[in-house]
């Protein structure tokens, strides 16, 4: 059996709660986050084998469809993505720069996925909603033929879900800029 990730983004912090109650009922699945974002939303990240976490996804994401913004279900996620997430990435060095932005956390992660599988790059940090009006971003790094075949991947994801906001990739970043990557 295979490990999962899961995420369900609410538009309301009272149903948030409810579905992640739900959520820790339906399946065995393991709560990794059940916390507010800005503004008011609520986003709850599950884990555990793959059918536990798409039961416990769909079965809140069909009970509370009218408040529900977006989900995802990814089995074997890429091992970088939860030191990004809690800040604990730390990259030795910053060759290139990538940044991708969305409108919401759930398009990030699954954006963010796609870029660690695609080419050799670090994750810096994903920026899941929180002093951002909900939207999100991400910081990685690696060559500069990595990084943008990283964003492009990441682009193509949070386009197909129509939350693609923005990216950039910064060849070789000025020293002054370092300190603010992470």
């Amino acid at each position: 059996m295979a490990k999962a990730i899961g995420m369900i983004e609410c538009n309301t912090v009272a149903t948030g709660f409810r579905a992640a109650d739900d959520m820790a009922k339906a399946a065995e699945v393991e709560l990794l986050q059940a916390e507010v974002t800005c503004p008011g939303k609520f986003v709850i990240l599950v884990t555990g084998e793959i059918a536990a976490v798409r039961a416990s996804v769909d079965h809140a994401a069909a009970a509370y469809a009218e408040h529900v913004i977006d989900t995802f279900v990814l089995g074997n996620p890429h091992e970088s993505i939860f030191p990004a997430i809690y800040g604990t990435a730390a990259p030795q060095q910053v060759d290139a720069l990538g940044v991708l932005e969305t409108y919401d956390v759930a398009a990030m992660i699954v954006a963010a996925d796609a870029a660690a599988k695609t080419a050799i790059v670090d994750l810096i940090e994903l920026r899941l909603a929180k002093g951002m009006c909900g939207k999100s971003y991400m910081t990685l790094t690696g060559s500069v033929s990595a990084v943008q075949a990283a964003i492009d991947a990441g682009k193509q994801v949070a386009g197909d879900r129509g939350m693609f906001l923005d990216e950039a990739v910064i060849p070789r970043p000025a020293a002054g800029l370092l300190p603010y990557i992470a």
